[in-house]
């Protein structure tokens, strides 16, 4: 890789086009790995976060593969360019904006019990899950911040002392972890802001089910939904996906 290093404050927009440039090109070759995070950040002169924010924005695109504690590679095989060169939603796009409005509905409940009823054994959980989110976060450990992020609304489904919830919880996971996958993805990449401000949500409704405060924790899960939504409503839009049509105008 030969980077031109760059001082912006839209580094990482700069540093995603650059390697997705040596990608099309073939510099980068199909299967490929990339330097490290601290190689790459030394090399385009930016910090850690930049780099991470335009990996982030290349794997959610399919142009790389992020290898949990093996490294980032070219994709093996490269995605086709779209007009706007965001994620292509196309297939599936209605069916993530389904589960995200199941889960601010049954979410919003879940926290709001889980505050009334939790035990410290419940709070001990969530805390180290939230560590778990920490270290992934520090670590650029993408699929170990994905499963801390799902075992988190689990746990706190768990915390609600409602079997039937938690039921309904555990028989969404894997349409959970797909979402959330996606979700996580994009947020890295659209937020401006340190990736941190994800981990700071989820903290901030944990605190609110340890304080017992049970309208604070439901509206707390529903701005954090409610931002996620919008997060991939923007990509969406600028992908030209197809808008959500209201369930009783849809064709049968």
């Amino acid at each position: 890789m030969r980077p031109t290093k760059i001082e912006t404050q839209k580094g990482h927009e700069i540093v995603s086009r650059d390697i997705r440039r040596q990608l099309e090109s073939g510099e980068l070759a199909p299967g490929q790995k990339l330097p490290s995070l601290e190689k790459l950040a030394e090399a385009y002169g930016v910090g850690r976060s930049t780099i991470r924010e335009a990996i982030s924005a290349l794997k959610a695109m399919g142009w790389l593969d992020v290898r949990h504690g093996g490294g980032t590679y070219a994709a093996k095989t490269l995605p086709q360019a779209s007009a706007a060169g965001l994620l292509d939603f196309s297939h599936g796009a209605e069916a993530v904006m389904e589960i995200l409005e199941v889960r601010k509905i049954l979410e919003r409940g879940t926290a709001e019990l889980a505050a009334l009823k939790r035990g410290e054994g419940d709070l001990a959980r969530l805390r180290a899950i939230l560590a778990r989110m920490a270290t992934a976060l520090e670590e650029d450990d993408a699929s170990g911040g994905e499963r801390a992020d799902l075992e988190f609304h689990q746990a706190i489904a768990s915390a609600s002392g409602n079997p039937v919830l938690n039921q309904l919880m555990d028989s969404i996971s894997q349409r959970l972890s797909e979402t959330i996958g996606r979700t996580r993805e994009l947020w890295f990449y659209q937020e401006e802001a340190e990736a941190s401000r994800l981990l700071d949500e989820h903290r901030g409704i944990y605190e609110a089910i340890a304080a017992r405060d049970a309208a604070g924790a439901a509206e707390r899960i529903g701005q954090h939904l409610s931002k996620v939504e919008k997060v991939l409503q923007e990509a969406l839009g600028r992908s030209g996906d197809v808008k959500r049509t209201p369930a009783n105008q849809r064709e049968e």
